[in-house]
């Protein structure tokens, strides 16, 4: 199981997300990813400038709604293949 963090901090919450966590859910199971990512809420990331921040397997990336889809596909379920 590999986690995906999304920041919940106030940064974060302001930039939305909330909504990013929404759209990782659905993405989640749309994908029937559920046996391979947890998605999980994290208190600051420590890139409250570049919000909204996602760690994924040790990295930090900037996230928003309209690339938040794109992000799944491209980083999370690419690195589920290989």
């Amino acid at each position: 199981m590999t986690d995906l963090k999304i920041c919940v901090g106030s940064a974060c919450h302001l930039k939305g997300s909330y909504d990013v966590i929404n759209i990782f859910k659905s993405c989640v199971q749309s994908r029937n990813a559920a046996d391979e990512i947890e998605i999980k809420a994290a208190f600051c990331i420590g890139h409250c400038t570049e919000a909204v921040s996602v760690c994924f397997k040790d990295k930090i990336y900037s996230i928003n709604a309209d690339t938040a889809e794109n992000f799944f596909d491209n980083i999370v379920m690419s690195s589920l293949r290989s």
